[in-house]
């Protein structure tokens, strides 16, 4: 079990400088979206306004991180559990210019250490890695991009690539590394990739992610950024998932893609793969009216699970115009036709809507229809299938979907 360790930061701010690629550059402010955690009367929270942006938390004290982790402990009652503390933050992990200062607090505490999301481009000196390891890192997730020096300097603004890079090359000869790259055409796909995961691999690197870069609001860019690169073309679902299987066919790493995929736990939603539909007989019956309003990339995935569990005349699936799930917000709402939509809806929990303006735009055909949420995830993305085996992935999507038809037998209309 891994204990958060939050350092804060900014994007941009606290990294040395936006990567052209990052999801947060061109970010401004704007008016909160509307969540699961608002008040019933009142649009917005610090989780759906600021919290989204990342634009106001700074780096925090090292007595208060290392405070937070000792709360936890105290409270949480993981005394016979294997703990790791995950240090990570909204900026740059390396850039936290107290982090062997809590990172020995943890030491002290015989805490071992997982280094979260950082891209190296505050290591100066490659001994700073020695010094982690000294001080109980066993884990760390790597933002590489590309091993090119001259690559991540133009794309990433790295002003000591090889410093970052010889880092790189110690923590995965000593550590379980999970290397990271957003793939930009052009720049690092291709035989640059490939050049990449044999040095991963070379070098004992544990796991390679791979993340499709996303350039279009419906890709996920909600904060009114888009484009982040003008003209910057970016892959279609299937060719994204064709590279990741290509990758991982040539190379010993375990590699994995989000929004998709995994090729050796077959997610996202492992149990709508005929092997596996077996498993599909443990959940519940279907016994109510509604529709399932999701994603682009999960659409063709759920449907198929209703299908295989005969509940397609009761249980119709819409997909609005985003990839990604948790990324509607009203506005992609606001495009769905309601002639496809039942009496009930349910959208995905963690969708970025508040619940009465959900209600109010997809009833503005007169039909007053009940919107409901449901679980937060159904499947599993590539950051986490790369660390579960295929029985946690198809035990956590059998209870997800559980959970979806118990939503829909309570909320829709009783056939």
């Amino acid at each position: 079990m891994q204990i958060i360790a939050d350092v804060g930061g900014i994007p941009g701010k606290d990294c040395r400088g936006f990567c052209k690629y990052c999801y947060f550059r061109k970010v401004t402010d704007g008016d909160p979206f509307g969540c699961k955690l608002c008040n019933p009367g009142t649009v917005g929270c610090e989780h759906c306004g600021t919290g989204v942006r990342e634009t106001t938390n700074n780096f925090i004290p090292p007595f208060m991180v290392v405070g937070s982790v000792q709360n936890t402990l105290m409270m949480g009652g993981f005394r016979d559990q294997n703990l790791k503390v995950n240090i990570s933050g909204g900026g740059d992990v390396s850039c936290y210019p107290n982090l062997l200062e809590i990172s020995s607090a943890f030491k002290d505490q015989s805490l071992p250490i997982h280094l979260g999301y950082t891209s190296g481009k505050g290591i100066d000196d490659a001994k700073i890695a020695e010094d982690l390891i000294s001080l109980g890192v066993e884990e760390v997730t790597f933002t590489v991009f590309s091993t090119d020096t001259l690559l991540r300097k133009t794309w990433m603004g790295d002003k000591n690539p090889e410093e970052s890079l010889k880092a790189l090359k110690i923590f995965s000869e000593n550590c379980d590394v999970h290397a990271a790259a957003v793939i930009v055409p052009g720049a690092n796909d291709g035989d640059v990739l490939f050049k990449t995961a044999s040095d991963l691999e070379d070098w004992g690197a544990k796991a390679l992610i791979l993340m499709r870069f996303a350039n279009l609001e419906n890709q996920g860019l909600i904060l009114g950024n888009e484009p982040i690169i003008e003209g910057q073309k970016t892959q279609s679902l299937e060719e994204f998932e064709d590279l990741v299987k290509q990758v991982n066919n040539e190379f010993n790493l375990r590699v994995t893609g989000t929004p998709l995929c995994d090729p050796e736990n077959d997610t996202p939603f492992a149990i709508s793969k005929k092997k596996n539909q077996k498993y599909l007989d443990i959940l519940s019956d279907v016994t109510s009216e509604a529709t399932i309003l999701t994603s682009k990339v999960a659409a063709p995935y759920i449907e198929k699970i209703i299908l295989s569990i005969g509940a397609e005349e009761l249980v119709n699936v819409v997909a609005a115009n985003k990839d990604i799930g948790c990324l509607i917000t009203q506005k992609d709402l606001e495009e769905i036709d309601l002639k496809d939509l039942k009496e009930t809806v349910m959208i995905p929990g963690r969708a970025f809507v508040h619940d009465h303006k959900a209600e109010e735009v997809l009833s503005r055909d007169g039909v007053d229809r009940i919107v409901a949420r449901g679980p937060d995830k159904l499947s599993v993305d590539g950051e986490m299938s790369g660390t579960l085996s295929r029985e946690d992935v198809l035990k956590t999507e059998l209870i997800a979907f559980q959970d979806l038809i118990e939503a829909i037998n309570f909320f829709g209309v009783r056939k």
